[in-house]
């Protein structure tokens, strides 16, 4: 897995103050994405185990408080991003069970695979759907358009 952004303080993806990774790797191709330059898996920066620990001691920063990591990208539901997203989810709620993980995601909540099911147990927030363009609405809160649904699978 690659990813091309992180933000060790973020206020812009997901409620409170967060950490943000941005992977590659996306299948959907969506016409008008803001971040079409995620969708090659090849692109970025391999993410490895000094990039995972950097993550689990950031979101121990006080600003961040209850808040947790935001994944973003690309697509980190992308085939090629689930094993080294699941171990990152796995860890944080094992670190921080107190924090919660937002994923946005192109993929339906029912189109997902037996893997990204898994991969989902350790999300508290997932917005979910393609951007389409038709439907832009810039007024709504963490997603780009009215298509795309947040989703609140955990009470945290």
């Amino acid at each position: 897995m690659n990813y091309l952004q992180y933000y060790p303080i973020d206020v812009v993806n997901g409620e409170g103050t967060r950490c943000t990774l941005f992977v590659s790797g996306c299948e959907h191709f969506c016409k008008g994405c803001h971040n079409s330059s995620t969708w090659d898996a090849r692109m970025g920066h391999p993410f490895d185990q000094a990039m995972e620990d950097r993550i689990i001691e950031d979101l121990g920063d006080a600003r961040i408080k209850r808040d947790g990591l935001s994944l973003s990208g690309g697509d980190p539901l992308y085939p090629g991003n689930l094993t080294g997203i699941l171990k990152l989810v796995k860890r944080v709620k094992e670190t921080y069970p107190e924090k919660n993980v937002w994923l946005w995601t192109g993929y339906t909540i029912e189109e997902l695979s037996t893997a990204q099911k898994e991969v989902i147990q350790y999300v508290d927030v997932m917005i979910d759907g393609r951007f389409e363009l038709d439907k832009r609405d810039l007024s709504l809160p963490w997603r780009g358009s009215s298509n795309q649904r947040i989703i609140k699978l955990t009470n945290g």
